[in-house]
């Protein structure tokens, strides 16, 4: 339970107690998705405790695309593992696409690393034309 979010954890246990053992692979991974989304939806400088919280503006990577598709992988894996610790073995890679239509595809794979036997996670993920990111199993 270590891997679950202190609020998620007490929330856990206030639903189901008797099948927390069951819930709580699928319940890392609901977590750690809403946290990564949080986190890669949120704009650098836009937190006041932390500065370097978030990725830098979308538009700003638009603006050399294709060329800047590196610079964003390379972002999004910096944030990832700065500040999701759940996650080990980062890779990001954005998917090819034969037209740009503003929205930009990509998967993160990822070992789920406090889990003894943690799985490898393959998150599909896009960005739409306002920069908003979202990410699925």
């Amino acid at each position: 339970m270590r891997n679950v979010r202190l609020l998620e954890r007490i929330a856990l246990r206030e639903q189901a107690p008797q099948r927390r053992d069951v819930a709580e692979r699928s319940l890392v991974l609901d977590s750690v998705i809403a946290h990564l989304t949080r986190i890669l939806n949120t704009r650098r400088g836009n937190v006041p405790i932390a500065e370097d919280y978030g990725i830098p503006e979308y538009m700003e990577f638009l603006q050399n695309y294709p060329d800047s598709l590196r610079d964003f992988e390379r972002a999004v894996r910096q944030t990832v593992l700065q500040f999701e610790p759940r996650l080990r073995a980062v890779r990001v890679t954005c998917i090819p696409q034969e037209a740009h239509d503003g929205i930009v595809r990509f998967q993160i794979s990822a070992k789920l690393g406090n889990l003894p036997d943690g799985p490898v996670l393959l998150l599909e993920s896009q960005v739409d034309q306002a920069g908003k990111i979202s990410i699925k199993r």
